[in-house]
C-alpha cells in the first residue's frame, strides 16, 4: 500500500505545474503583445502560482478526499477485518477500489459461512433435542408412574426402575458420544499410539459382540485364516470404538442368518487397508454422501427401533481422519455394504516385510 499521501503529493505538484504552465503562456502572451518583458518578475509569479496552487491541492485533498478515505479505513476496522486494518492510508483510487472489492468478497465468504454455520447449529440442536427427549419421557414415564402408586407393588417397581435405569444408560451413551465428537472436532483429543495386531483386536471385538450377533442369528468371520500377525501403528483403543461402531451397524441393519466378513489387507507397503464387509440392508447411493454426517440417518422417518446415539459413524470417521487416514464406503441398496480403512503398517511389519 503507498504511504501516506504519497500519491496525492505527486498529483498536486503535477496539477500545480499545469497550472504554473497555463499561467506562464498567458502572461508572456500579454507581455509580448504590449511589448513589456519582465522575466524575473514573471519567474517570481510564476514560481508563486506554483507553490500556492501545490498547497491549495494538497490542502484541498487532504480536507475532502484524504479525510473522507481515513473515515472508511476506520469504519472498516471496526469491522475488524484483516485487509484494512492497516497504519498506512492510500489515496489511489484504483488501489483504494481493489482493497474495498477485496474486503467485500471476504465479507460476503466470512457471511455465507456464518449462514452455513446457523442453519448447521439449528439442525445440531433439534437433533439432540429429538435424541435426548425420547430415554427423558421414558424416564419421567416410568418415574411418574411409580409415584402415582405403583412403587407399592414390588414387581411393577422392579420392572419400570429397570426400564428406567435403560433410558438413563441410553442418555449417558448420547452425552459420551458426544463429548467424544466434540474434543474429536476441535483437535482436543490425544491419541496414544502403539504397535500393535489388528487381526487380535479384531478378534476381541467379535467376542464382545458375540452375544448382540447370536440374537440376530448373524455371524462375525473373518475372509481368511490369518496364521500371521498384522501389526499397525495407532491408537488400539480409538480403533477399537471404529470397530465396534462399525460391526454394531452392521448387526443392526444385517439380515437374518446373515454374515458380516472382516478382512486386512496391504495396500501400499506402509499401509494395510481394513474391509468391514455385510449383506445386510444396503445404503441407497442418494445417501451415501451424508453417511457420516452427525444424527444423520438412512431412515427419515425418525424410527429408532434400532437405538443408538445417531454419532457413531460420525465419530469413526474423525477418529480415522484423526490418525491422518481414509475411511470409504460402498453400498448397493438390498445387497449390502463395505466399510473400508486405511492404517499404517507398524515399524517391525515394515521390517518383516521388507
Amino acid at each position: 500500500m503507498a504511504t501516506k499521501l504519497k500519491r496525492s503529493y505527486r498529483f498536486a505538484l503535477r496539477a500545480s505545474l499545469l497550472i504554473a504552465t497555463f499561467c506562464a503562456v498567458i502572461f508572456i502572451a500579454e507581455m509580448y503583445y504590449y511589448g513589456q518583458f519582465n522575466w524575473p518578475m514573471l519567474a517570481l509569479i510564476l514560481v508563486l502560482i506554483f507553490v500556492g496552487s501545490a498547497t491549495i491541492i494538497q490542502v484541498g485533498i487532504e480536507k475532502y478526499i484524504y479525510r473522507r478515505i481515513k473515515q472508511i479505513y476506520d469504519d472498516v476496522a471496526l469491522l475488524e477485518s484483516s485487509s484494512l486494518t492497516s497504519d498506512s492510508v492510500t489515496t489511489d483510487m484504483k488501489t483504494l477500489t481493489e482493497e474495498i472489492e477485496k474486503f467485500a468478497a471476504d465479507k460476503k465468504i466470512e457471511i455465507d459461512t456464518l449462514k452455513i454455520r446457523e442453519a448447521y447449529r439449528k439442525d445440531f440442536l433439534g437433533n439432540v433435542s429429538h435424541e435426548l427427549k425420547t430415554p427423558l419421557f421414558t424416564v419421567q414415564g416410568y418415574i411418574e408412574t411409580l409415584l402415582d402408586g405403583a412403587l407399592d407393588d414390588k414387581n411393577v417397581r422392579k420392572k419400570y426402575l429397570q426400564r428406567a435405569n435403560k433410558g438413563v444408560e441410553r442418555l449417558i451413551y448420547i452425552v459420551k458420544d458426544l463429548d467424544l465428537i466434540t474434543k474429536l472436532e476441535v483437535g482436543d483429543l490425544n491419541l496414544e499410539h502403539q504397535d500393535f495386531n489388528i487381526i487380535e483386536l479384531i478378534q476381541n471385538v467379535f467376542d464382545l459382540l458375540e452375544m448382540k450377533a447370536s440374537k440376530k442369528k448373524l455371524v462375525l468371520t473373518f475372509d481368511m485364516d490369518y496364521e500371521e500377525p498384522i501389526y499397525v501403528h495407532a491408537d488400539r483403543e480409538k480403533i477399537q470404538q471404529v470397530l465396534m461402531n462399525l460391526l454394531v451397524n452392521s448387526i443392526k441393519y444385517g439380515n437374518k442368518d446373515g454374515t458380516t466378513e472382516v478382512s486386512v489387507e496391504n495396500l501400499i507397503k506402509n499401509k494395510v487397508i481394513v474391509r468391514v464387509t455385510d449383506n445386510g440392508e444396503g445404503i441407497d447411493e442418494q445417501y451415501l454422501p451424508r453417511l457420516f454426517e452427525r444424527f444423520f440417518r438412512v431412515d427419515q422417518s425418525g424410527n429408532r427401533k434400532e437405538g443408538g446415539s445417531g454419532l457413531g459413524l460420525a465419530i469413526v470417521k474423525h477418529i480415522i481422519e484423526a490418525h491422518g487416514e481414509k475411511i470409504y464406503v460402498e453400498s448397493v441398496l438390498g445387497a449390502g455394504s463395505e466399510f473400508s480403512f486405511t492404517l499404517e503398517k507398524a515399524t517391525k511389519a515394515l521390517t518383516s516385510v521388507s
